[in-house]
């Protein structure tokens, strides 16, 4: 039934009986997503489209149109006010390749898994579509792939500097970062009447300018960058022939992500120009007034929190998630390899305790679900509630990271209300276990014996992810990320926690090769560190250089934005490769390659059979192996 009756809430419209369903000829917003359609708050695209709904608006969906021709955009009509377009929940190129740029065997999001159900650059294909569908509807670009595309960009897939999104898909607004306020009042005053090219003052928003406009912002006659009204990026032009003005660029666009003082940005492309407004305010805590928003509101909307009937495949990422509630968005941990900062911003927008409490009422009456809470968290574990113990200097602050070098003195790290709420989620009745499966940041962590202790007498499953990413100095300042002593601290606290609680459990470290700044060596000393603690990591990340993240710009331009010097990268897939082989030494499929980056490294007397070595010597059948594979990929000579 188009109804879709035996549901609490009926499912936006995907197809025009479900329009029709609801008595609705035309439709104000249509949303299209490279996801398939999860009517749950985990799915972004979906939030959107079930907060506007909130609001007042006609919403449908097209999820994973077909993408060959413009007649799936037409599924539920001419949209009254705009199309939103969004890749998904990852960029669309992310999604598809691997760091050694091969084809992933899996789309998470995707009914069965299956891959191919978006193209790639999704966000530019689906715009393109809409347009040749209904030449005269608005398009409004959203979602993680446009927000990170946003400015010139390094794509590491083409291995090229790109333009701005926005250019290439030919959209007339662009909203970065969280887009629940900017969509919000773009959908409003397009509903008084006012028409998309007039909407030019929107925080969170970014548009196309034509060439007079932006020789009026270069022409900007204040002498001192800081004093400039508005701050003009180095152009395409320039990043793509010039890397210190790509590093430049990233620097620049760094230190206005603040929304107390960012400034707006402009950059030039051709003769034309994007004009970036400032950041969008974050999300006011708690409950929402008639004039805002705040997170309860979000997830207080009609959710049924299960995929569309229509699909009859399990979808992976829902499975991952169902169980699942999220506390929080933000970070303010600023790790340079890390995009979660540059989209959902460095200010901490937590839920109200009671909210959180609805969900876990709402999830018990989930027919399947079985008493466990998979995670409590959000894009790390324990920052609920946390922030800087004065507006004011927060909104003047321009530090990239309020923990690195060190905690700022500013920062209030009071775990309290994240405890008190940890309690009363595992009070409610019903609930039998409650897991923390988000990374816990261990250098607040450490700053809390009682969070420690509650975790782990009563949220780890056995095993505790944290993300120490290294052990040398010099990789981890690069990475903006605290010494390892702090981690080696919390692993003794989360230990001695275990203990009391009479509990067998480990906390299971994550890593990354090929970072920039790392080296062989560097890596060699990781393995040590690895091999002298126990630990024999399964899953380790090979870096990939993610559009507009800080250390992409490291890795395309070789200089570190924020001090200007250089920074050495490992950019061969061949030696990224023998990097991750470093990190994974204690596996025999990994050893012919780990000798050879210990040779590089002038290591090998860690190639050996003693106590002290990292893997044994090639045996005779590996290395009459090895010569057969050198001999296939030797290029025949040529003969003249």
């Amino acid at each position: 039934m188009a109804t879709h009756s035996r549901y609490s809430h009926p499912f936006l419209p995907v197809t025009r009986a479900d329009m029709q369903a609801r008595g609705w000829e035309q439709l104000d917003i249509i949303i299209v997503s490279g996801d398939a359609y999860v009517d749950h708050p985990a799915f972004g695209p979906v939030l959107i489209a079930r907060f506007l709904e909130g609001r007042g608006f006609k919403v449908g969906i097209i999820a994973q149109p077909d993408w060959h021709s413009a007649e799936p955009f037409k599924a539920l009509g001419k949209p009254r006010l705009f199309f939103g377009v969004a890749a998904g929940n990852l960029d669309s190129m992310l999604n598809r390749l691997t760091a050694q740029k091969k084809n992933r065997s899996e789309d998470q999001y995707s009914p069965g898994g299956r891959t191919n159900c978006r193209p790639d650059r999704a966000t530019i294909v689906y715009a393109q579509r809409c347009r040749e569908a209904y030449p005269d509807v608005p398009i409004v670009l959203g979602g993680i792939e446009a927000s990170l595309r946003r400015i010139a960009h390094y794509d590491y897939w083409s291995d090229k500097v790109r333009r701005s999104i926005l250019m290439d898909a030919k959209a007339d607004l662009l909203v970065f970062g969280m887009g629940e306020r900017p969509v919000w009042e773009i959908a409003d005053r397009m509903r008084r009447g006012e028409k998309v090219e007039d909407i030019r003052d929107v925080r969170g928003t970014a548009y196309i300018i034509n060439d007079a406009e932006m020789k009026a912002h270069e022409a900007d006659p204040a002498k001192r960058a800081a004093d400039r009204k508005v701050v003009v990026l180095p152009s395409y032009e320039e990043v793509v022939e010039d890397k210190l003005a790509f590093a430049r660029m990233s620097r620049d666009f760094q230190m206005e992500t603040n929304p107390g003082n960012g400034r707006p940005l402009a950059q030039r492309h051709g003769n034309r120009a994007v004009y970036f407004n400032p950041p969008a305010q974050p999300l006011d805590d708690g409950e929402a007034r008639s004039d805002t928003v705040a997170m309860d509101e979000l997830y207080d909307l009609s959710f049924n929190r299960v995929p569309h009937p229509m699909y009859k495949e399990r979808i992976p990422a829902y499975e991952t998630v169902k169980h699942s509630i999220v506390l929080m968005r933000g970070c303010f941990g600023g790790c340079s390899f890390c995009s979660i900062t540059e989209h959902e911003g460095r200010v901490i927008q937590s839920r109200s305790a009671e909210s959180v409490l609805r969900e876990v009422r709402a999830l018990r009456r989930m027919g399947d679900f079985r008493g466990t809470i998979t995670d409590l968290g959000g894009p790390t574990a324990n920052m609920y509630k946390l922030k800087c113990k004065s507006p004011d200097i927060e909104s003047k602050c321009r530090k990239l990271s309020c923990v690195h070098p060190g905690v700022c003195e500013n920062l209030q790290t009071d775990h309290g209300p994240l405890i008190d709420l940890m309690k009363q989620v595992r009070e409610e009745p019903g609930v039998k276990h409650v897991f923390i499966a988000s990374g816990v940041r261990y250098d607040l962590a450490e700053r809390s014996p009682e969070y420690v202790k509650e975790l782990a007498a009563h949220h780890v499953g056995g095993q505790l992810s944290v993300a120490p990413e290294h052990v040398s100095p010099r990789v981890l300042e690069k990475m903006k990320k605290p010494g390892i002593e702090s981690f080696e601290r919390f692993q003794n606290m989360f230990a001695c926690a275990s203990e009391e609680a009479g509990k067998e459990q480990y906390d299971i470290p994550y890593f990354i090769s090929g970072h920039p700044g790392s080296t062989l060596e560097d890596m060699v000393e990781l393995a040590l560190w690895l091999k002298k603690n126990g630990k024999r990591p399964r899953q380790v990340q090979d870096f990939i250089p993610t559009p507009m993240a800080m250390a992409t710009a490291m890795y395309y331009s070789g200089y570190d934005p924020l001090k200007m010097e250089p920074v050495y990268t490992a950019k061969g897939l061949r030696e990224k490769r023998l990097q991750k082989a470093l990190l994974l030494y204690w596996n025999p499929e990994h050893w012919p390659l780990a000798r050879e980056a210990l040779t590089l490294a002038g290591r090998e007397d860690l190639i050996g059979r003693g106590p002290q070595a990292l893997v044994p010597p090639e045996t005779a059948a590996e290395a009459s192996r090895r010569k057969q594979t050198e001999a296939r990929e030797r290029p025949e000579r040529r003969t003249r």
